[in-house]
């Protein structure tokens, strides 16, 4: 029985590393690894430039939000970050892939908030 609180102890270290191991946002939610080291203000440039909010406007009507559904189809940072580069190749934006990244990102904090 001595070695009871010993192990409480223990596992109570073990899920305070745990839970302050995990990169957070501003707002403290965690980050998913996939988007951990993105670039948001480039994110945030590269939707700007490549007039993303204009081509969903047209294709969903509004200001375009209503094609981000975040309890769709799209339900993993992976595929969020898959249906952006999925854009860029199909309208051939030429954005490398942390360009990439750095707009799913911004899609994730925005919308999805994966975690």
């Amino acid at each position: 029985m001595k070695a009871l609180p010993a192990l409480l102890s223990l596992a109570g270290a073990a899920l305070a590393l745990h839970l302050f191991a995990w990169p957070q946002d501003a707002i403290g939610q965690a980050t998913p690894e996939i988007f951990r080291d993105a670039d948001i203000s480039l994110g945030e440039q590269m939707i700007a430039e490549h007039g993303c909010a204009e081509c969903h406007a047209r294709k969903v009507g509004g200001d375009g939000s209503a094609i981000y559904q975040p309890t769709g189809r799209i339900n993993t940072p992976g595929f969020l970050r898959g249906m952006v580069e999925l854009c860029n190749t199909q309208l051939d934006l030429g954005m490398f892939p942390e360009e990439v990244t750095a707009v799913a990102a911004v899609l994730n904090r925005d919308y999805y908030k994966f975690h």
